[in-house]
C-alpha cells in the first residue's frame, strides 16, 4: 500500500508540473484577455466553484497535519512532551508569518494568481518530503530532518497561499456591479464554509486513518488531498479574471512617508485640489483614485508640488499622488479595528486549550461511550456549517428588508456582532464552570455532563461565522487594490497575536494568584482552583474590546473611491 501510495504521489507531482509549466508559458497571453476581454465568460461563480474546492482540499490537507503534528513527533519522532509542543508553537509561527512574505510577493511582483500556484508547488513538495519520510525513511537517522524539512515548507506554502486564496476568489466580482458585489459577499461565507468542511473531514475521517492504517497512508493522505487542491485551482484558469500587481503596497507607503517628512515645513494650500494627483490618461495614473479626506493633514504635504517640481516627471521619493496618501490613510485608518481581533483571537484560543482542559474534569460517559473532550472540538466546525447558510440564505434576506441595505449589514456590524458572540462564549464558559466547581465540591467528584460544554462551542462557531468572515471583508473591500493581499495577511496575523496574548493573560493569572503558595485559578487539578474567574475575565476583556471596537467603528471613515 506504501508503494502504491508513491507511485500515486509521484504521478500527481509529474501532473502539476506539467500544467503549471503548461500555465506559465500561456500566461502571458491568458492575463491581457482577461483583464480587458468578456467578463461574462469568466469570474463570478463559474471561476469561484474551483477556487472553493481547493481550499476545501487545502484545508483538509493541512488540518489533517495540525491535528495529529503532536502525536506524530511523540511516537514516531520520539520527542519529549516540551520538545513536541515547541516543534508544533515554532510551526504554527511559521504558518503565521509566512502569509505576509505570499502577501508582498503577490501584491508587488507575482499578482495573486502566479503567487498561489507557486506557494502551491513548495507545498506539493514538502507534503511529499514529509510522506517520504514516514514510508521509506522510518526509523533512519535521515527520517528527522527530511520532516522537518517537509514539514517548514509545508508550513511556507499554506501560509503563503493563505492571504491569496481569499482574496483571489473575492477578485472574481466586479464591484462595479451591485449584483456581482453582493454575490462577493455571498462568496466570503461559503469560503469559511469550505474551509470547516476540510477541517471537520481531517478532524475525523483523516484522524481515524493515521491512528488505525498507520502515519505511511496517514501522510500521503493529506499530500493526495494537496495534489488534488492543485488540479482543482489550475482546472479553473481558463474562467480566472487575473488582476495585474500594482507594485510593491510597502515600497508605495515608505514613498508617502519620507515625502511627507522632507517636506515637513511646506504649507499647505488653501484647496485640496491643488495637491498632485495625475490625469486619468497618464500612463502612469493609478487605476483606482481616492478621493481626498481632511484627515492626518501632515501626510498631505507629500502631494504638495513645490516650485520647483515637475508634477509630469516627479520622483515619487519627493512627490506622490492623493491617492497614494489616500492609500496610507485608509491603513491607518484600519489598525483600531485590526487590533480588537487581536483579543478575539485570544478568546477564540480557549477552545483548544482551557476548554479541553475543563472537559477533562467532567463526566465524559454517555452510556457505555466515553466521549473525548477533544471531540467536543467537533462542534466548533459543526456550528459554522450550520450558521454560514442560515446566515446567507435567511439573515441577510431579512435584514435587507429590515435596513433597505442591500448587503443586509455592514461589515463592521458583522464583525461587531461575532465580538458580542465571543463574550457570550467566555460568559457561557464561565457558568458552567461555576456549575461543575459546586458539584465537585458538593459529591467529591464532578458528575456534570461533559456535554455541558457544546453551548460554548457552539458560540464559538457563530462567532467565528460573523467576526472572521466579517473581518475577511472589511479587509478586502476596504484596503487599496494595491494592498488587498497585504491586507488579508495582517488579518491573517491577528491569529498568532491572540494566541501570543492569550499565553500572556494565562502566566499573569498563575503569578498573581499562586502568589502566597496557593494553588491559583488553573492548578493542575481544577478542582482546587477557579478556572470560573479566569473565564469571567476573558469575559469582561472581551466586554471591553467590544466596547473599543465600537468606538473605533463610529469613527471609521470608509474609503471614497473617484
Amino acid at each position: 500500500m506504501r508503494n502504491d501510495g508513491g507511485i500515486l504521489e509521484i504521478h500527481c507531482l509529474v501532473t502539476a508540473f506539467s500544467l503549471l509549466f503548461k500555465l506559465k508559458s500561456s500566461h502571458a497571453s491568458t492575463c491581457p484577455k482577461e483583464n480587458s476581454g468578456a467578463k461574462r465568460h469568466s469570474g463570478s461563480w463559474r471561476a469561484c466553484s474551483y477556487i472553493l474546492v481547493t481550499q476545501c482540499f487545502e484545508e483538509l490537507a493541512y488540518y489533517g497535519i495540525q491535528f495529529n503534528l503532536v502525536t506524530f513527533l511523540k511516537t514516531v519522532l520520539h520527542e519529549s512532551n516540551v520538545t513536541a509542543a515547541r516543534s508544533y508553537t515554532n510551526w504554527q509561527g511559521t504558518c503565521y508569518i509566512a502569509p505576509l512574505a505570499g502577501a508582498i510577493i503577490a501584491d508587488s511582483y507575482l499578482g495573486r494568481y502566479l503567487t498561489t500556484v507557486a506557494f502551491f508547488t513548495v507545498y506539493l513538495l514538502g507534503m511529499a518530503a514529509m510522506s517520504i519520510s514516514a514510508s521509506f525513511l522510518k526509523g533512519g537517522s535521515s527520517q528527522p530532518a527530511v520532516f522537518f524539512l517537509g514539514l517548514y515548507m509545508m508550513g511556507i506554502g499554506a501560509g503563503g497561499i493563505k492571504p491569496c486564496v481569499s482574496s483571489f476568489g473575492a477578485d472574481q466580482f466586479d464591484d462595479s456591479s451591485l449584483a456581482e458585489r453582493l454575490k462577493k459577499d455571498s462568496f466570503f461565507n461559503w469560503f469559511f464554509f469550505a474551509t470547516y468542511i476540510g477541517s471537520f473531514v481531517a478532524g475525523t475521517a483523516v484522524v481515524w486513518v493515521q491512528d488505525h492504517y498507520g502515519w505511511g497512508v496517514g501522510l500521503w493522505l493529506p499530500t493526495l488531498f494537496i495534489a488534488l487542491a492543485i488540479a482543482s485551482f489550475l482546472l479553473g484558469s481558463s474562467k480566472y479574471r487575473v488582476q495585474k500587481p500594482l507594485g510593491s503596497p510597502i515600497i508605495r507607503v515608505l514613498q508617502v512617508i519620507f515625502a511627507a517628512v522632507r517636506k515637513c515645513n511646506v504649507v499647505l494650500p488653501y484647496d485640496d485640489s491643488l495637491l498632485h494627483e495625475l490625469p486619468e490618461k497618464t500612463p502612469m495614473a493609478d487605476v483606482h483614485k481616492l478621493q481626498h479626506t481632511p484627515v492626518l493633514r501632515f501626510l498631505d504635504k507629500a502631494a504638495v508640488i513645490s516650485s520647483t517640481e515637475d508634477p509630469s516627471d516627479s520622483d515619487p521619493w519627493r512627490l506622490c499622488t492623493v491617492t497614494q496618501v489616500e492609500e496610507l490613510k485608509v491603513i491607518i485608518g484600519m489598525l483600531p479595528i485590526w487590533a480588537t481581533g487581536i483579543v478575539f483571537f485570544a478568546v477564540l484560543a480557549q477552545f483548544s486549550s482551557t476548554f479541553l482542559e475543563q472537559g477533562r474534569t467532567m463526566n465524559k460517559h454517555l452510556g457505555a461511550f466515553a466521549i473525548p473532550p477533544a471531540s467536543l472540538a467537533s462542534f466548533d466546525a459543526v456550528s459554522v456549517l450550520i450558521w454560514v447558510p442560515v446566515y446567507d440564505r435567511v439573515l441577510v434576506p431579512v435584514a435587507r428588508r429590515l435596513t433597505a441595505n442591500a448587503r443586509g449589514i455592514s461589515e463592521l456590524q458583522r464583525l461587531g456582532a461575532g465580538l458580542l458572540l465571543s463574550v457570550l462564549v467566555m460568559v457561557t464558559a464561565a457558568v458552567v464552570e461555576t456549575r461543575r466547581l459546586a458539584s465537585a465540591h458538593g459529591e467529591g467528584r464532578s458528575s456534570m455532563s461533559i456535554l455541558w460544554q457544546v453551548p460554548q462551542y457552539f458560540l464559538v462557531g457563530a462567532s467565528v461565522v460573523f467576526a472572521c468572515v466579517g473581518q475577511t471583508e472589511f479587509f478586502y473591500n476596504e484596503a487599496p487594490p494595491s494592498m488587498r493581499s497585504l491586507c488579508s495577511a495582517l488579518a491573517l496575523l491577528t491569529v498568532a497575536l491572540g494566541s501570543y496574548v492569550s499565553s500572556l493573560v494565562v502566566t499573569m493569572v498563575e503569578w498573581l494568584t499562586t502568589r502566597g503558595g496557593g494553588p491559583g485559578w488553573i492548578p493542575d487539578d481544577l478542582n482546587d482552583g477557579h478556572l470560573d474567574r479566569f473565564f469571567w475575565l476573558l469575559a469582561v476583556m472581551s466586554a471591553l474590546n467590544l466596547a473599543v471596537f465600537v468606538c473605533c467603528a463610529r469613527r471609521y471613515k470608509r474609503k471614497s473611491v473617484s
